[in-house]
């Protein structure tokens, strides 16, 4: 191509206000970010209200981006939630309602092998992916995050882990056990918060085709552990163990502004769709853990393992410069489910029995109200736990103190205050007809993953112990045979 015609081209381009490289990079398919906080209080950053803790970076994507104020998880607690993020299917429909056990031996207990990640969906469609940080998803490699459509995998198996190198060992302690990457043991030198930041920079600095990088933190779930120069940073928050738990926030907001400079380094922002959420709510004093008292989930009620709003209604954004305009406030129904179904119809990618809604068409205007008219939650079917939530009501039900069978009117009464059960049946009618056709669909827990397989299955162990125990004691010791030839 001759320069005379170049400028020409370029002149044409500006005659008619296109900027060729922004319909170049909105022609890309577009890099997929997804960051996970572990046990986020919902008022403990700055964009849901926070005056306590800072967190600039995450205030920054959420005023550039979209907050979702009505964002919500599929289960109330760790491994499930992740679960529901990650396959894009509601873990009811497979039956993984609990945490899996960090069990290496084990090849059942974990996401059942037939469900497919949003990452390898991803990755059939051209994608590099990774994750970084807390899988939680089983720990025999069946499970692995190699193994489920992750490229890459730098992290630690089990449902948490110390921050601080120096109490890593090879032990029975899961929170203890060496970091892997890609199935090889990994050391890490410093605070792990910031080691995983550094270490997702580094993906992105060296991957070269659509990403989609999977950062789930550790933080700030339990132990309370945090740099002290950051603790002393928060010494104007009295009790000490959020004073901590601020430190580890803050920690992971500065690992987050990390992430962002080498997607800036690489040219890679503009055309990255970055979601941010906790897998659940703050942790809240129930009488088992009545110590754990750090998490601020204000306005709503409760926290983590409650179906009540501060369990399952967490801090929720989206950024994409290219697409999503900035100062954006969405207030209908989303879920984590929604992550999945927008990333892959991006991608081009097999849409085929996923749960959740593309969240574009909506956030582009071409489509109004809310993505979803319902939102359902089930934890451990024979317990009788569940939820249901329209954008104008929620019924639940769940044996916590304070909670049980409980009806509210979710446009007057967001936070929950005001129980109308029995006072309004035909509603109740309503909600629980769309709860039941929805359960319709879903599995019933199976045994691996509920308490009675982990009963049964430690009364193999002690049956097996008894009888090789029995047949030593019943053995006669055996006798070194002395011959002629042996004199």
């Amino acid at each position: 191509m001759t320069k005379a015609l170049t400028k020409t081209i370029g002149l044409l381009f500006l005659l008619l206000g296109v900027n060729p490289s922004v319909k170049s990079a909105e022609s890309k398919a577009p890099n997929i970010v997804v960051i996970f906080a572990d046990d986020l209080g919902y008022s403990d950053v700055g964009f849901t209200g926070s005056k306590e803790i800072f967190t600039p970076n995450l205030d920054s994507l959420a005023n550039n981006g979209v907050i979702f104020t009505n964002g919500y998880v599929t289960h109330p607690y760790c491994g499930p939630s992740r679960a529901g993020l990650l396959t894009g299917r509601h873990q009811a429909r497979f039956g993984m309602e609990n945490n899996a056990a960090h069990s290496p031996q084990d090849p059942y207990m974990g996401l059942p092998v037939e469900q497919q990640t949003f990452a390898k969906r991803l990755q059939n469609a051209g994608y590099k992916t990774a994750v970084i940080g807390k899988w939680h998803l089983g720990s025999h490699p069946n499970f692995h995050p190699n193994n489920r459509g992750f490229d890459y995998f730098y992290g630690f198996l089990p449902g948490g882990h110390d921050y601080f190198p120096d109490s890593v060992t090879v032990s029975d302690n899961a929170y203890h056990v060496p970091l892997q990457r890609n199935g090889k043991s990994a050391e890490f030198n410093e605070y792990l918060t910031t080691t995983l930041s550094k270490d997702a920079a580094d993906f992105i600095d060296n991957t070269h085709q659509p990403f989609m990088l999977y950062l789930a933190y550790n933080a700030p779930h339990a132990p309370l552990h945090a740099p002290k120069v950051l603790i002393d940073k928060y010494q104007h928050i009295e009790d000490k163990n959020r004073r901590i738990y601020a430190a580890m926030i803050d920690s992971m907001d500065s690992g987050i502004g990390i992430v962002v400079e080498a997607l800036k380094r690489n040219k890679q922002l503009d055309n990255t769709l970055i979601f941010f959420l906790s897998d659940n709510g703050g942790v809240y004093p129930e009488y088992w853990n009545a110590w754990e008292n750090w998490a601020d989930n204000r306005p709503f009620r409760r926290g983590k393992v409650s179906l009540l709003e501060g369990g399952i209604h967490v801090p929720f954004i989206a950024h994409w410069p290219a697409k999503i305009k900035s100062g954006t406030q969405f207030d209908g129904l989303v879920s984590s489910l929604d992550i999945a179904a927008t990333s892959v119809a991006l991608a081009n990618a097999d849409v085929k029995q996923l749960d959740g809604v593309n969240l574009m068409p909506y956030l582009l205007g071409e489509k109004t109200g809310s993505p979803h008219q319902a939102l359902f939650w089930r934890l451990e079917e024979a317990d009788n736990i569940w939820a249901v939530r329209t954008p104008d009501a929620k019924f639940l039900n769940q044996g916590l103190p304070g909670v049980g069978l409980s009806l509210f009117n979710m446009q007057s009464d967001p936070f929950e205050k005001n129980n109308l059960v029995g006072k309004r049946p035909e509603l109740q009618k309503r909600l629980a007809g769309l709860w039941n056709a929805w359960n319709l669909d879903n599995q019933t827990t199976p045994l691996l993953q509920a308490l009675p397989y982990k009963q049964q299955q430690q009364e193999f162990y002690q049956r097996l112990y008894q009888q090789g125990k029995q047949q030593a004691e019943n053995k006669v010791p055996y006798q070194i045979a002395v011959t002629e030839d042996s004199k």
